[in-house]
This record gives structure tokens, sequence and C-alpha cells, in this order.
């Protein structure tokens, strides 16, 4: 008996090992959360400066900020000069974000100009600024309880390996129980009666599976690591082949990322082909400010590899940088004196360089920013007033670009004579042309949305580009079929209420553009009640959330900050779009094959427990001992049963809709065939075997052999 139960305490020792582990890779995500948060803050209390650490602030503190400090608490500006803050740890957005003291009329905190918050760095300046939210209070800390509340679902093969775990519970422990009643009330010593029992329950539980399962998730891992899909999470691998939804962003994973410059409108001449500008001389000298533009307004670095000049940041200025050299090749680059970050509220940026003729200011951005700041425009070498007929030239400009799912961006310049004052920069400019950016799509994408439609799953792209743009993109890669497909917009995902947008989401193509980060979760969560299971993909903080919310958050490898890293079930080694759909094949793959070693464990259970009933209905000797079945079940079942469970997917395996919610890992027909067909064979087999050995070794029915008797028989 101390035999049994110390076999069975290493059992369960084991398997409770395993599930710390998982628990404890689960809380890293929000130990990445806590880290980013800075440990101590310059307070002006007392008319004196003190240095406190960042969790003794409290609301009404005055702070003191400067350029590399991060920010330990929200607070509103009191004064700031040349401040400009990376907000990358709550928004998402890479460019830092100029902020000043004065009144800012938007609703939404996170858009105010007058706001710092926690988590965030300053980039440039100085301030100082009055906390009014500290701890989970703020919008960091906010984001923090959302992923510690978020994703408490369990993946669908966990849901499946309890309800497995209780069924055969429930079975083993009442067939035993009813067994060892039966030996003791027909006169088996009650000892005896109860080892009896305990064979039984041993014999009916697939000790085995756990191990087994987990080695064949670990094998499935590796494979597609192979494929560029790396699994945090193991049960990660199975509900990828439940998927039925894939909420994807679009730069980057359904394109390239490599951005070039296609079409341009200079004036009111439309160069279809950037390629042609270079044979055109003396048309790029009467656009010089535009291509100026290109060449000196940006954030990008120079690096030099080789002897080669390589530029380092965003793959659009790269593009314009090197449309601005290949149409006006010899242009110098003007010395900058000081320039205004990309912010999504502006949604423009600007630079101030110092020319022969004075001060120049270039400025770029989107066209609904850039065009109400303008009062002329550049028309053939010449500025002229901007009038209606050429706002309305504009705007189909724009929309015929968009329509052909370019990128578009507009250009603006001002000229002055002497100093010129930061605060008005970006007023009063000359509007200089519009400049259409193509990321292609990648070209293994196609074909990657034409096996998710085969295999049932729906994919939703969401953006934060223009929904002209994405609707482009969408139809050229297969993603929608109809030429009208429902668009939404981020301002319009606002006004809907939870039961409009999972109407919403019913329609057949259906896209998300100018979406911000966060509301991701909230599409998430609307696909949940919808009862689907759900792929999301993201690559900021601000995403950790909806990637800890859905079934199977994906984050980006190449791009992905560590916080999406954490909180996401599996990274994309090379963030492609195909290699989520890989991903899903595999999982198929893997649930198809668990049911084939659940058979073969649930096999071999009714081979171990037939010499059970036996030993008590038919008075034969015991041919099997409770730990002789816990090391079948251990060793020898999980070797041969991982053989079942590292099968490639089936050639079919995409072309069949996911698995239905409802389906268990043991339904009727696999306990029907493993324990009244092939159990039943194989425990026949079994004792044939043993009375064959019995009958040669001398044994007569009726006589019982002692449990430890080993001595040898000689054959007759």
């Amino acid at each position: 008996m101390l035999k049994i139960a110390v076999a069975i305490v290493v059992v369960i020792v084991v398997s409770g090992l395993s599930s710390f582990w998982q628990e404890y890779r689960v809380e890293r995500a929000l130990a990445a959360l806590q880290a980013l948060l800075p440990q101590r803050a310059n307070v002006l209390r007392g008319g004196l400066v003190t240095r406190l650490p960042a969790e003794q602030l409290v609301p009404g503190d005055v702070i003191l900020l400067g350029q590399g400090d991060n920010v330990p608490a929200d607070c509103r500006l009191i004064e700031a000069f040349g401040l400009c803050v990376q907000n990358a740890a709550i928004t998402g957005e890479s460019q830092p974000k100029p902020l000043d003291a004065g009144p800012s009329m938007v609703v939404e905190p996170i858009q105010s100009t007058n706001i710092v918050f926690a988590g965030t760095a300053i980039v440039s300046g100085d301030a100082s600024a009055v906390v009014f939210a500290t701890g989970m209070h703020t919008e960091f800390g906010r984001i923090t309880h959302l992923v510690q509340t978020a994703g408490g679902e369990a993946s669908p093969l966990r849901k499946e390996i309890a309800h497995l775990s209780r069924i055969t519970a429930i079975l083993a422990v009442s067939i035993g129980s009813v067994f060892c009643t039966v030996g003791w009330v027909t006169g088996i010593a009650f000892w005896q009666a109860v080892m009896f029992g305990i064979g039984i329950i041993v014999a009916m539980v697939p000790e085995g599976l756990l191990p087994t399962l987990t080695l064949a998730l670990v094998l499935a891992t590796q494979r597609m690591a192979k494929r560029n899909v790396l699994i945090r999470y193991l049960p990660a691998v199975e509900a990828l082949g439940s998927t039925t939804v894939i909420c994807t962003d679009k730069t980057g994973t359904l394109t390239q990322n490599r951005m070039a410059a296609r079409e341009v409108l200079l004036g009111a001449r439309t160069v279809a082909d950037v390629a042609q500008l270079s044979g055109t001389p003396h048309f790029v000298d009467l656009y010089r400010p535009f291509f100026c533009i290109g060449l000196m307004c940006h954030d990008l670095k120079e690096a030099h590899t080789e002897g080669a000049q390589q530029w380092l940041g965003d793959p659009m200025e790269i593009a314009l940088v090197e449309m601005a050299r290949a149409a006006a090749p010899g242009t110098p680059c003007d010395p900058l004196l000081y320039k205004i970050p990309f912010d999504t509220d502006r949604m423009c940026m600007s630079t101030v360089h110092r020319t022969s003729g004075g001060i120049a200011v270039y400025v770029k951005g989107a066209l609904e920013a850039i065009l109400p700041r303008c009062d002329r425009s550049l028309v053939d070498g010449k500025v002229e007033p901007l009038d209606a007929v050429t706002v309305e030239q504009i705007d189909e400009a724009q929309e015929r670009m968009a329509h052909r799912g370019l990128r578009v961006l507009a250009f603006a310049y001002r000229l002055e004579t002497g100093p010129c004052e930061r605060e008005h920069i970006e007023e009063q400019l000359v509007f200089a042309g519009l400049v259409g950016l193509e990321d292609p799509p990648r070209p293994e994408v196609h074909a990657a949305i034409r096996r998710c439609r085969e295999a049932g799953i729906r994919v939703i792209m969401i953006t934060v580009d223009h929904p002209l743009t994405a609707a482009a993109i969408a139809h050229e890669i297969g993603l929608t079929r109809s030429d009208n497909p429902k668009l939404i917009t981020g301002d319009q995902l606002r006004a809907l209420t939870p039961s409009q947008l999972q109407l919403a989401l019913d329609a057949e193509d259906v896209i998300f553009a100018r979406a911000a980060a966060d509301q991701k979760m909230q599409i998430v969560e609307a696909l949940k009640r919808k009862k689907q299971i759900v792929a999301v993909t993201g690559d900021g903080v601000n995403d950790a959330p909806a990637l800890k919310c859905a079934h199977i958050g994906i984050a980006m490898g190449v791009t992905g900050t560590d916080v999406a890293k954490g909180a996401a079930d599996m990274v994309l080694l090379d963030d492609n779009f195909a290699s989520i759909v890989d991903a899903v094949e595999e999982g198929r793959a893997v649930f198809v094959n668990i049911r084939k070693f659940l058979t073969y464990v649930l096999v071999h259970n009714v081979a171990e427990l037939v010499p059970y009933l036996a030993f008590v209905l038919l008075r034969i000797p015991l041919p099997l001992t409770p730990i002789q079945a816990l090391s079948i079940d251990m060793s020898t079942d999980a070797l041969t049963a991982l053989g079942l469970g590292v099968e490639r997917p089936e050639p079919d395996a995409m072309r069949r809709p996911p698995r239905a919610q409802t389906e268990r890992l043991m339904n009727r027909a696999l306990a029907l065939r493993a324990y009244l067909f092939l159990g039943l064979i194989e425990a026949a087999i079994a004792m044939a075997a043993f009375f064959f050995v019995l009958g040669r070794g001398g044994w007569t029915y009726g006589t019982i052999l002692p449990v430890d008797d080993c001595a040898p028989r000689p054959l007759a």
C-alpha cells in the first residue's frame, strides 16, 4: 500500500509542477508592464525640490520633468518649454508628441495636448506639472488592470482536458468503489479489496495522457518554429486549430512594409509613374520645394555600413527621400534648425531649415490636416491663391490615389526672410502637392487568405490607414469580395453600442480603419460574445489587453514590443500573415493527433481494467499490480502514443471548417471504439497470453498465488 501511495503522489507532484510553470510564464507579462514605471521623481513640496519614490506621489503634488525623465503619474502641465513626449507605451505611436500648458478642447484625455501620462518618457524640453492620478488610477494602470483581468477564459484544449478529467475521475472512482465493495462482500479480505479498488481507479485513469499531450505539443511548437511561429503557451497550439476569426493589422502583416512612391500630384498635373520625373529636369525645377520637403522633412537617422549610406527609420520616410533623390539629384540638404515631430492629433510633422534665402518651413502629413493650414498653392513654379476649384481637384486626386490602395501624403511649405516664430510655423502655408505611396501586399498573402476562406476562418482587417486605402488593399489580396465592404472608422466605432457592434460584425465584408490600437479589445470582446474563437495580432504595449483578451494573442516578432510579446500566446518571427495560417494548419493537426493517442491510451486502460475484474469475478491470480499499471501509463504507453502525436497535417486539413465548440475531445464514437471494440480485443489478447504463461508454468484453476511469489516455475 505504501508503494502505491508513493507512486500516485509522484504522479500528482509532476503534474502540479507543470501547471505551476505555465502560470508563472503568464505572470511575466505583468512584470514587464510594472518594470516600465519609474522609481523616483522630483517633487516640489514646501518650496523645496525633493526626490521621492514614485509610489509616494499623491494627487496635488507638483513634479518637475526634464529631458530623459520617465513620467511617474498622470499629470496636467502647468508650464512647458519645448516639451516633446514619447507616448508609445500608451498610444502605440512611435513619434514623439509635442505638448504645452495651454488649454485643450479635445474630449479624450489621451488626445489632450496638456496632459502627460505615467509610463511615458520626456524626449526633449522641460516642464512642471500637477499630479491628478497615481498607481492603478492612471491610464497606464488601466492598461495593466485590463491585462490582469482580460483573457481569464481558458483555452479550448484546457476546457477539453478538464472535461475529460472530470468524466474519467467520476467513472474511475465509481467503478473502483463498486467493485471494491463487491469484492469485500464476496469474501475478499478488506485490504485486498481496497488494493483491488485502487487498482481499478489507477487502470481507469489515463495517467500517461498529460505527459504524452505535453510532449506532442512541444514537438508541434518545434515544427511551428521552423515556419516562423514561436509558441509561448502550449495550449495555444491546439487553440489555433479551433480559430474561427483572425483580427489582423495591415502594415507589415498583410503588406511588405516596404514603401515606394508611385504617383504624385504637382499643380494640376498627375504623374502616374514617379520614375518618369528623373527624365524631366525642367518640370522638377518648377516644383523644387516639393522635392526639398521629401528630402529634408523626416525623422530618419543616417548610418554608414561598409562604406555605403543607409537610412534607419520609418520605411515611408525612406521612400520619400529616395523619390526626391532620384527626381532631383544633387539637391543639397539645408541645415536643420528644429522640428516638430509627427503626432496623431496634428497628423503632420514640420522641419525648419536655414537656407541661402532665409528660413524654410517644410510640412508633410494627412491631407485633411495640411489643406486647412494652406492659403496658397504652387502651380508651375508660381505661388497662386488656393481657390475652391483647386481644393476640389486636390480632394479628387486623393480619393483616386486611395482607391488604388496608395497611402496619400500632402506636402506644404513656407519661406521666411526673417526669424520664424515656432508657434506659428504651420500657418499660412503653400500647398506643394500630393504623393501616393505603395506598400505592396506580401506575395503569399493572397493564397493565405484563400486558405482561410476554404478552412471556414474569417479574417478582419484592423488598420490606422485611410478607409479607401484599406478597402483597396483588402480587395487586392482577396480579403473582401464585394465592391462595397462595410467600413467602420475609429470615430464611428466609439459611437457604437456593444449590440450595434455585434450587428455590424455580421456583415460579410467588414474593415476597421483609422482605428486606435486599444479599440482592438472592444472588437475582440464583441466577437467572443458571438461565440467565436478569436486570434488577434498586435505589436504595441497598448495592444497587450487585446492580446490577452483573445483566445490566441499573436505578437509581432520584428516590430513588437516586449510587453506585447509577453502578453501573447505566440510570436510571429517574420510578422507575416501567411505564418498564422501555417500555424492554424499545425493546430488542427494537433487536435486530430490528440484524438489518436487518446484512443490509444483509453484502449490500454481497458486492457488494464479487465485483469482486475477477472481477479475478483474469476478468482485468478492478480495479473497486474497498481504500480505496474502506473509504470505502463507513465513510460511505455507515453512513448508509443507519442508516435501518433507527431503526425503531419492531413492534406485536407485546411479544407474543413473549424471544429464546433460543442465538439468534445472524447465524443461518443471515440469512447465506444476505445472501450467496447479495440479495448476488448486488446484485453482478450493480453489475458490469453497471461493464461498461456500460467498454464505453461503448471498453474491450475483455483490455486491462489502469493502476490510476492517470484520463484521461478519450470515450464511443463
